[in-house]
């Protein structure tokens, strides 16, 4: 892992050799988006590369905001009242797409994987085909699955031509609608992506017990404040005892949590001190996490009337029938 200095450098590089080029410009570019008539990347936007890019994105993203997005929105409007500041996404990798929807309009938005952080791309430098399709790619599972597959991550954020989730985070900032105002390093080992509205911060930090103590994380969050938690397609890593002090943490640092059932198990849930409410159908977890089969959250679901989920979540998140949903609010 790079050293803080080393991570420094390498993010800020690319801003200061390249001032002309607006990180917002950069963002958009990369996310298929039109930039400004004057940009320096304004250019590359006849090639035609970019062309079947931004067709490619545009399409991806009118089918993700009509079978997901716009359907979070709408039930976060009906469902979570109250929401805080502060978010936290823990195991999230680069997904800002999910944290947004579920949050919209939080001021600080704290996402944390394994995955590295990586640097702002001078896109004029970029062998532009190939780099494109490389965005196209490595997003492709969360467009069209609702989550980063672990495994598909570390390869492709560690790529040589886009390095790491600074990319994607940008991608997923502008087609949010965002305008993204500066980017600079934040400790321990990330980066702040300031903009209009808020800030989001990405740290490339092993979670687990006594790493994720050493690492800094737990204080830069509890120096923010109290929160509201998202826990989605979590490689079922919060159940572990191995993960016991972020499980805890989020548990004693959060007003709200929102997570399918790879997140905190429901036994943790205490009901003197947790609102519960389920949403969805909950059904044993697929072949490779069957072992994180929750037998009093499969009871609970029975003994209940869950409301339907007019969208898909977690690792069947294609689809919304065979998705389950729980909504913990602190008494």
């Amino acid at each position: 892992m790079k050293t803080p200095l080393l991570l420094a450098a390498a993010l800020l590089a690319a801003p200061l050799a390249h001032a002309a080029i607006n990180v917002n410009d950069t963002a958009r570019f990369l996310a298929g988006l039109p930039v400004g008539g004057d940009s320096p990347l304004a250019p590359l936007t006849h090639d035609p590369a970019w062309k079947q890019h931004s067709d490619y994105f545009g399409s991806a993203w009118t089918k993700l905001e009509l079978r997901q997005l716009s359907k979070i929105r709408g039930w976060t409007g009906a469902n979570l009242h109250g929401r805080g500041s502060n978010v936290f996404y823990m195991f999230s990798g680069p997904d800002f797409l999910y944290a947004d929807a579920f949050f919209p309009g939080a001021r600080n938005y704290v996402l944390c994987g394994i995955e590295p952080v990586g640097s702002v791309p001078d896109v004029t430098k970029l062998a532009l085909g190939p780099a494109l399709y490389q965005v196209e790619a490595s997003l492709n599972s969360v467009l069209n699955y609702s989550f980063f597959q672990t495994k598909e991550m570390r390869q492709d954020f560690g790529a040589s031509q886009l390095n790491g989730t600074i990319p994607a985070l940008l991608v997923f900032l502008a087609r949010c609608g965002k305008t993204i105002e500066n980017v600079s390093p934040a400790q321990p080992h990330g980066v702040r992506i300031d903009f209009n509205g808020g800030s989001l911060y990405y740290f490339s930090v092993d979670l687990s017990n006594g790493s994720v103590e050493r690492s800094g994380l737990l204080s830069f969050c509890a120096r923010l404040g109290r929160g509201d938690s998202l826990l989605k397609s979590a490689s079922y890593l919060p159940p572990e005892n191995g993960f016991s002090t972020i499980r805890n943490f989020l548990l004693d640092q959060s007003d709200v949590i929102v997570e399918d059932d790879s997140g905190i198990p429901y036994h943790f849930f205490d009901p003197a001190r947790w609102q519960v409410r389920l949403y969805g159908n909950y059904m044993a977890p697929i072949d490779i996490f069957k072992q994180f089969f929750q037998p009093d959250l499969a009871d609970a679901y029975a003994r209940s009337s869950p409301a339907k989920l007019p969208f898909g979540i977690g690792y069947r998140g294609w689809d919304p029938a065979k998705s389950a949903l729980i909504v913990a609010h602190r008494k």
